[in-house]
């Protein structure tokens, strides 16, 4: 693995766990008092629009690493909706 590819993993790495907190936090209190929908609305849609363009360009990196956040966003969002 070259530099780059370690930091763009790093980086994905990184950026997708930091939301496991959050839902986590979020699935154990039912507390949503503090999530923007507005905020984690746009940011599900532009995760998902991330993973469509990993996809398209075949960057299997980026495809993993939205499918993750992706995931923790939308659990993040429905309990938004959910629990509001």
């Amino acid at each position: 693995m070259n530099l780059t590819d370690l930091i763009g993993t790093l980086a994905a790495i990184l950026t997708t766990i930091s939301f496991l907190p959050q839902a986590l936090h979020t699935f154990r209190t039912k507390d949503v008092r503090g999530i923007s929908l507005g905020m984690y609305s746009a940011f599900t849609l532009g995760v998902a629009m991330w993973l469509i363009y990993g996809l398209m360009l075949g960057a299997w990196p980026v495809v993993i690493a939205n499918v993750v956040t992706l995931a923790l966003a939308s659990t993040i969002l429905v309990m938004k909706l959910r629990y509001r």
